[in-house]
């Protein structure tokens, strides 16, 4: 009897320690990218209007992803590795990625033995309609198509 009482502490303490941390774990599993909202965004040095800009993006839709918040604020990382502060009034929900690898091709179908229809340079935003285990369809200027899912740096799920 002593040791089912053993192994029942063990399996309540388990669960508990599940129930109670498996939010946080999925939560840092699954990565928050945003994008920026204006074509215009300012990224400051800290969360609030009186901390000083520390660069002003120029591309809307460049995809970010979240560090922390306080209140009406995120801290951001680009994939350039720049990091600061801006108003959640300037982020998107919208799928975004930038190409970091050299020599991307965007195929018709998502597979390699498919028609490429461009190749895309370092550093390209593309807009993401949907992902697949390991394809993402993509739009960028004039081209539309399927795109490596580990070519992208962004919101890739």
């Amino acid at each position: 009897m002593k040791k089912n009482k053993k192994n029942y502490s063990i399996f309540v303490i388990l669960f508990i320690s599940i129930s109670f941390f498996s939010p946080k774990l999925i939560a840092n599993e699954n990565i928050n990218f945003l994008s920026l909202k204006n074509n215009e965004v300012n990224l400051r040095q800290g969360p609030s209007f009186e901390y000083p800009i520390k660069l002003v993006y120029k591309k809307k839709n460049l995809p970010v992803i979240i560090i922390d918040k306080s209140e009406t604020w995120r801290q951001i990382k680009d994939f350039e590795n720049n990091s600061g502060w801006i108003h959640i009034s300037q982020l998107s929900k919208k799928k975004s990625g930038i190409n970091i690898k050299k020599n991307s091709i965007i195929h018709k179908k998502p597979t390699t033995y498919s028609r490429p229809i461009a190749k895309l340079e370092i550093g390209r935003l593309v807009l993401i309609a949907k992902c697949k285990k390991e394809w993402c369809k993509i739009n960028t200027g004039n081209y539309s198509g399927w795109i490596a899912k580990d070519s992208l740096w962004g919101k890739v799920e």
